[in-house]
Order: C-alpha cells, then structure tokens, then sequence
C-alpha cells in the first residue's frame, strides 16, 4: 500500500494542531493536567457512546463519563486505591443504569472500564509536579506515538503479508515490526536522557514491551468498532478519526509503562 501524500498531510496538520495542547497539560501537571484528562474522558466517553449505543447515546455517554470522572478525581487526590475501587463499583452502576433506560448493560460496565483504567494509570504516572513522574509519563506518550506513527510508515512503505486481516485489514506484518523497533528504541534513548531511574538496556526492555501493548491496543479497538459496526470511532480529528482512534494504543501502553515504573522503580529493580 503506497503512503498517500494528502493523507500523512493531513495527520500531521491534525498532530501540529492537538500535540501543543496534550504537551502543556503534561508539562504543568497539577489542576491543568487533571483538566486535560477530564476533558479527555469527556470526549472517550461521548464516542464510545455513539459507537456502542448510537441510538440512546446520550444515557450511555452519562452513565461512562459519571464513573470516568469519580475515577481520575480520586486518582488526581492521590487516592489509587479509592480510584480503583471506584472504577469497579462505577462500572458496575453504569451498567445497572444503562440496562434501566433500556441499553446494554456490558456496553457500559465496559466503556467504564476500558476508559477508565489506563486514565486512573496515567494520573498516578504523572504523580503531581515531580520530575521522576513527568518523565515517565512523557515517556508512554513518546514510546506510544513512536511505535504508532512508525508502523504506519512502515507498513504504508512496504506492505507485505496482514497482521490481522480479520478485524483490521490494513496492519501488515512489516508495520509491526517497524513499530516494534522504534518503541524498543525510543524506550532505550528515554531511558539514558530522562529521569526514569532506569538504565537503557532496561529502557529497550520497557519500550519494547509498551510498543507490543501500543500494536494490541491499536488492534484490540479495532475488533471493537467491527463488533460495533463503525469505520471510526469519531470525527472529532481529521485524518485520525476520533479520540479513540488516536489513543487507543497508548491506553494499552500507559498500563504497561505504569507497570514498569512500579516494578523498576517502586521495587528498586532498576540500574
């Protein structure tokens, strides 16, 4: 599949255009990063409403975005443990209120946790205004966006043999593999500039395995949206799609990233 011009053209206009925004918000921390999550949970919770329940979108977009929201406040107050709980104990009321209005009660539940675990991850990964967790999290964005943007290049270059022509017709073999490299790369580079406490064979290790949860996450929302019958999850970013679209690996890469941290770091394995 050749790489079209117009569209990398207008990915890119999209990523100059949303990227100052999502960097400020990481960079202050604080009141402005949690602003810029609820933002973001506001956004995920009204498209996966309008993907999973098109018809009645406006309860499922309430019943998601009520528990996404109790979640990453409690997160932001560093509670974990009271966010986690409340992740549970939101998605199982999201979907008794959902099924009440005549929805799906799973779609629900699900949207609350789906959404909801890689942003109460990312809260705890940004850990207020410390420099250890600004690196950190910097470090899922870059792994993530290094991973996805290669793959698509890579693929689009060269093409070859479908990762999984089933759910997502376009991913070949070949992207994977790039995207692999350059998130094992990434991983092994951020790891010797930033403040991670962790040495570069460590950081290819991490970045490898956060490029391998980028590739599912990007596959994972995939299978989602042809069990919803959508192309897109959105239109909210042109030449992207919606929100989702755009972090569905990273969502996956932040889960692994914050694993990361607490095993290398938390448990001193790190060197």
């Amino acid at each position: 599949m050749a790489v079209r011009a117009g569209d990398i053209g207008l990915r890119a206009a999209s990523a100059i255009v949303l990227a100052p925004a999502a960097v400020l918000g990481i960079w202050a921390g604080g009141a402005w990063f949690l602003a810029l999550m609820l933002l973001a949970c506001a956004l995920l919770a009204v498209e996966w409403a309008m993907m999973s329940a098109a018809t009645a979108w406006r309860v499922m977009a309430g019943a998601v975005g009520f528990g996404l929201f109790a979640a990453v406040i409690s997160a932001h107050v560093e509670q974990l443990s009271l966010a986690l709980v409340m992740l549970v104990f939101c998605a199982a009321a999201a979907g008794l209120f959902a099924r009440s209005r005549g929805q799906e009660a799973l779609d629900a539940a699900y949207g609350v946790l789906y959404l909801g675990w890689p942003a109460v991850l990312l809260i705890w990964l940004r850990d207020g205004s410390s420099a250890s967790g600004l690196a950190w999290t910097v470090s899922a964005f870059v792994i993530a966006w290094a991973s996805d943007i290669m793959a698509y290049l890579v693929g689009s270059l060269i093409g070859g043999r479908k990762l999984w022509p089933r759910f997502s017709p376009n991913k070949t073999w070949s992207g994977f593999i790039g995207g692999l490299a350059a998130g094992t790369g990434a991983g092994a580079l951020l790891a010797t500039w930033l403040d991670l406490g962790i040495g570069p064979a460590w950081g290819a290790v991490l970045g490898l395995c956060a490029a391998l949860a980028t590739m599912a996450g990007d596959l994972w929302e995939s299978a989602l949206k042809r069990r919803y019958g959508v192309k897109d999850a959105g239109k909210l970013i042109p030449g992207h799609g919606g929100l989702l679209d755009r972090v569905d690996g990273l969502m996956f890469a932040v889960v692994v990233v914050a694993c990361g941290r607490l095993l290398f770091v938390s448990f001193g394995s790190g060197g």
